[in-house]
């Protein structure tokens, strides 16, 4: 069984992989995505990340499909004490912002959607700069205070802004954010590493990277002259047409062959090897996708292999 890992300072213990829903109700129906959670689960894995706009992007939806089909999942299941769901408020096309009342209005749809009476981890899921930010820590507090929250956190937000959270909150003795969710993996590295990763770093916030595999482009599937059926192809393929993207697969390769282990794993592994991330995220969107990323919770690589990449990434 893999041990599970602290959440920062958070009473949170969370498997070393978030599987991302950004795919329920998207890529993958209500069936293919029990399946995907079934699978994780039985894994050992626990830590589930979705939004309350996902995937609002597709016609025909409206935002929240995700935290629906994750909701009757667990009520299927009833294992709702077994799994930390971590969800986001910004973007639902009916709740967008982070003022105090659209963040109480947010939360209380999302808890709607997932059929339960708390969210373990609450993310700002993008900053509104032009909102205080003693407005959006008093409005988590008072659900942190009301038992529909257990811990929060930030997502895409500017160092300064979530320097002045931290210190409002610590100034106040309200709830703190825990843990941060930057766009973080081996071909983009300026979105997190620098001021954003050195404050974490310092103020023992953990962090739950996205776009962990660069939308499928490091798991190796896209190669020169392949074609990926995948509605995230173009994402992922632009990547192959720089120096450094061919640079990074060549280096995924070479220590994947060495673990006899796929490339999508040494990918995450590396990315679960730096400092403050604690549970990179990642989607799967059929079964046979999973064995892939849960086996970084049991792949260790070298200081000389973990060099070797970030080498090859710079």
């Amino acid at each position: 069984m893999t041990s599970l890992r602290k959440l920062g300072q958070s009473d949170l213990e969370v498997f070393p992989l978030a599987l991302g829903g950004n795919v329920f109700g998207w890529t993958a129906d209500q069936t293919q995505s029990f399946a995907v959670l079934d699978a994780y689960t039985a894994a050992g894995g626990n830590f589930v990340d979705t939004a309350d706009s996902y995937s609002a992007w597709i016609e025909g939806n409206h935002g929240g499909e995700s935290e629906t089909i994750i909701g009757k999942w667990i009520k299927e299941r009833g294992n709702r004490s077994d799994v930390v769901v971590a969800t986001k408020v910004s973007q639902h096309p009916d709740f967008k912002g982070l003022s105090a009342a659209n963040i109480r209005a947010a939360a209380d749809a999302s808890l709607k959607r997932l059929g339960t009476d708390y969210i373990d981890l609450y993310y700002t899921h993008f900053d509104q700069p032009d909102v205080p930010v003693e407005e959006i820590i008093g409005a988590l507090d008072e659900l942190v205070k009301a038992g529909k929250v257990r811990q929060i956190a930030a997502s895409n937000i500017s160092p300064e802004r979530l320097k002045a959270s931290l210190e409002f909150s610590e100034r106040e003795g309200l709830a703190r954010y825990v843990a941060l969710q930057p766009h973080y993996n081996l071909v983009s590295r300026d979105t997190y590493e620098g001021e954003l990763q050195a404050l974490a770093e310092r103020t023992g916030l953990a962090a739950v990277p996205y776009f962990a595999l660069a939308s499928g482009f490091l798991t190796g599937k896209y190669r020169p002259g392949a074609t990926v059926d995948s509605a995230r192809a173009e994402g992922a393929a632009k990547h192959l047409a720089t120096e450094r993207g061919q640079k990074v697969l060549a280096a995924l390769d070479e220590v994947a062959r060495a673990h006899d282990a796929e490339v999508a794993t040494v990918a995450l592994a590396w990315l679960a090897a730096q400092p403050t991330v604690v549970a990179p995220i990642a989607s799967a969107r059929t079964v046979e996708q999973l064995p892939a990323l849960l086996a970084v919770a049991g792949l260790r690589l070298t200081d000389d292999e973990i060099g070797r990449l970030t080498e090859a990434s710079a």
